[in-house]
């Protein structure tokens, strides 16, 4: 029997299996394909501590019913009979007031900070070579109200910790010689950092191995079953593992497996896209946002990343050259040298795991002793996950997390 199980090989299982084995205890990590090749293989890598408000914010209900039905629109869902989806579509429009906005944004300041200060120190102390840099992150903006109405914002921020710099066009375009003219401004979070996702989850990895954690790639969990003193895992190869603790970190694939244990997740899948290209000549000095459109780029020593877009379809597997399209666009728009479609090295999707209150989900499993669950990350999966790790460490192990756990707690959903 193992001691822990960790279902699940990205940067949240990954994460959560390196605190585990810093605390003392064994672990074994079960991933369906490849290590760090699902939601954490194509995103744009960024750390945000900046992105603690949630997207359930007053006035997004508004915007999105004009972008829900524009293939190229930052936000789309895709016509279809989805009760599922709908139940959480109204879940989350209620969020969106300046109480519950509140809240949310407190709860994700707490982890993103602490992840943020606990990843820097990870990287130093396992020496993890994934092209981290503490550079801060840009929103850039070409629209002057769009511009406006982000520059109102920075003080409400400022008040909850979450440091802005605001700079007029003409001065961000003598910083900044990669972006073309007709910037208005831009919005500077200096504490932000970014990272090689790939190369981070595969660096967790060997510090996983190396201290003597097993990681078993090909192992599609198909069935979680709570025993008395233990956890049975059946796979779909018709083998079994079981455990004296078992981790659900499976991203968007979560929800069925707490089906088992009678745990209902309300995790919709959330589409994202990039397109990652060989490195560029002339490139931004630190990852952009390109507000208007709702475009992330990030440059690293090794290549070059277009990503974003939000697309409620399902578990749909195909690459929607629209919204790649988008993409590109942006990029066009933006950048003094947009980067040559010759050097595209990957067109990828990935499904970002979101709750409808925009925090995820950490904790025990109700009247499961021996079984946890960490998902729900939406799109800071990356930025969240060294805490994430972290906190679900020191629950399993009984010692004090160094964060406030109530807010991310599975019974809110039950």
């Amino acid at each position: 029997m193992d001691d822990v199980l960790i279902l699940g090989g990205g940067a949240i299982g990954l994460a959560t299996a390196l605190a585990l084995l810093e605390a003392g205890r064994g672990v074994r990590v079960l991933e369906a394909a490849q290590v760090g090749r699902a939601t954490s293989f194509g995103n744009c890598g960024t750390i945000t501590p900046s992105h603690a408000p949630p997207l359930a914010a007053p006035g997004v209900p508004a915007r999105a019913l004009r972008w829900m039905l524009a293939p190229d629109a930052p936000l789309y869902i895709r016509p279809r009979f989805d009760p599922a989806l709908w139940r959480w579509l109204l879940r989350f429009a209620r969020r969106c007031n300046r109480r519950d906005w509140l809240a949310s944004t407190t709860a994700r300041a707490a982890i993103l900070n602490d992840s943020r200060a606990r990843l820097a120190g990870w990287v130093r102390r396992y020496g993890l070579e994934c092209e981290f840099a503490e550079k801060g992150l840009d929103y850039v903006f070409r629209d002057p109200r769009n511009f406006e109405h982000y520059v109102a914002e920075c003080g409400p921020l400022n008040e909850l910790g979450i440091a802005t710099e605001v700079i007029e066009g003409a001065e961000y375009l003598r910083q900044e010689p990669a972006l073309r003219e007709g910037v208005v401004g831009a919005i500077r979070f200096p504490v932000d950092a970014h990272l090689r996702p790939d190369r981070y989850v595969a660096e967790l990895a060997r510090v996983v191995r190396a201290r003597g954690g097993v990681i078993e790639e090909g192992c599609r969990v198909e069935v979680l079953q709570p025993e008395d003193e233990a956890v049975l895992v059946r796979l779909q190869d018709g083998g079994t593992r079981r455990g004296r603790e078992a981790g659900g970190a499976m991203a968007a694939w979560t929800p069925a497996l707490g089906r088992r244990p009678g745990v209902r997740l309300p995790i919709q899948p959330g589409k994202g896209y990039s397109i990652t290209y060989a490195a560029q000549p002339l490139v931004p000095q630190r990852p952009l946002v390109l507000k208007d459109r709702s475009v992330c780029v990030t440059a690293w020593g090794s290549g070059f990343r277009l990503g974003s877009t939000m697309e409620f379809s399902g578990q749909d597997t195909t690459l929607n050259p629209v919204r790649l399209g988008a993409l590109e666009r942006a990029a066009r728009e933006y950048l003094r040298q947009p980067p040559d479609p010759a050097t595209v090295q990957e067109r990828w999707y990935g499904w970002r795991p979101m709750t409808w209150d925009d925090l995820p989900v950490l904790g025990r499993v109700p009247r499961h002793p021996h079984v946890w669950i960490t998902a729900g990350h939406g799109m800071l999966g990356m930025s969240m996950s060294a805490a994430s790790g972290q906190l679900m460490a020191d629950l399993i192990t009984g010692r004090d997390p160094a964060i406030d756990p109530a807010p991310y707690r599975v019974e809110r959903f039950q």
